[in-house]
C-alpha cells in the first residue's frame, strides 16, 4: 500500500493542481466563457461556467482510463513495462494538466492562449510518446496498433522504433516551428506532421510484415 501511495501521489498532486487554480480564480471568471476555438485561434463557442470546471478535471479522467486500461488488456503487456508506464502515466496526465490550466486561464482573461500554444503543447506530447515507444509491449490500447503490428511482435518492435524517432524528432520541429510561425498557421503545421509521422509508420508495418511473410513462405 505504502508503494501504491508512493508512486501515485505525485500524480495526484497533479491532478488537483488545474482544480486548485480554478478555486483560486473561480470570482474572476465571467458568466459566458469560452470553451471551444476555430482552426484559425478563434472562440467560436461560449459556454457556462460549469463547463470549465468539467475540462479542469480532465487529467483525472485521462489518469482514471491509464490505470483501467493495464486491468483491461488482454495480453497483460502494460504491466511488463513496470516503471516505464509509471513514468509514461506521470508525463502524460502533467500534459493534460497543463492543458487544463490553459484552459482556464484562457477563461478567466478571455485570451486565446490555448490555441497560441498548442503547438507547443502537441509537440511536447510527441516527445514524450516518442521516447517510449520503443519501450511499449504489443498491446490493444496504446501506440501503433494495426492488424500487422498486433499479428507479429517483431512488426511491433520494428514498428514503434521507427515511429519513435519520428515521433520525437516531429515533436522537437513542432515545438519549433510554433514558437516561430504564426497562430493562425499552427494549426495546419500540427495536422501536417502528425498525419505524416502517424501514416509512415502504418504502411511501413503493412510492408514489414509483407516481407516477413514472404521470407517465412520461401524458407
Amino acid at each position: 500500500m505504502k508503494s501504491i501511495l508512493k508512486k501515485e501521489l505525485p500524480i495526484w498532486g497533479i491532478i488537483v493542481l488545474p482544480l486548485i487554480y480554478l478555486a483560486f480564480v473561480w470570482n474572476q471568471l465571467p458568466d459566458k466563457v469560452p470553451v471551444h476555438w476555430n482552426m484559425n485561434g478563434e472562440v467560436d463557442r461560449y459556454g457556462a461556467i460549469h463547463e470549465i470546471a468539467l475540462l479542469a478535471t480532465l487529467p483525472f479522467w485521462f489518469y482514471l482510463l491509464l490505470l483501467l486500461i493495464p486491468k483491461i488488456d488482454p495480453k497483460n503487456k502494460l504491466y511488463k513495462m513496470g516503471s516505464k508506464f509509471q513514468r509514461l502515466k506521470f508525463w502524460l496526465t502533467l500534459v493534460f494538466a497543463i492543458i487544463a490550466v490553459m484552459i482556464v486561464y484562457s477563461a478567466t482573461h478571455q485570451s486565446l492562449v490555448m490555441p497560441g500554444y498548442m503547438g507547443v503543447i502537441a509537440g511536447i506530447l510527441l516527445i514524450i510518446l516518442g521516447n517510449y515507444f520503443k519501450t511499449i509491449q504489443p498491446n490493444y490500447f496504446i501506440g501503433i496498433r494495426t492488424p500487422w503490428t498486433l499479428e507479429s511482435e517483431i512488426v511491433w518492435k520494428a514498428t514503434h522504433l521507427l515511429a519513435g524517432k519520428m515521433w520525437f524528432s516531429g515533436g522537437l520541429l513542432l515545438v519549433l516551428t510554433s514558437l516561430l510561425i504564426s497562430k493562425n498557421s499552427q494549426t495546419y503545421v500540427v495536422i501536417s506532421l502528425v498525419t505524416v509521422i502517424s501514416l509512415i509508420p502504418i504502411v511501413y508495418s503493412y510492408f514489414k510484415f509483407t516481407a516477413i511473410k514472404k521470407h517465412n513462405t520461401a524458407t
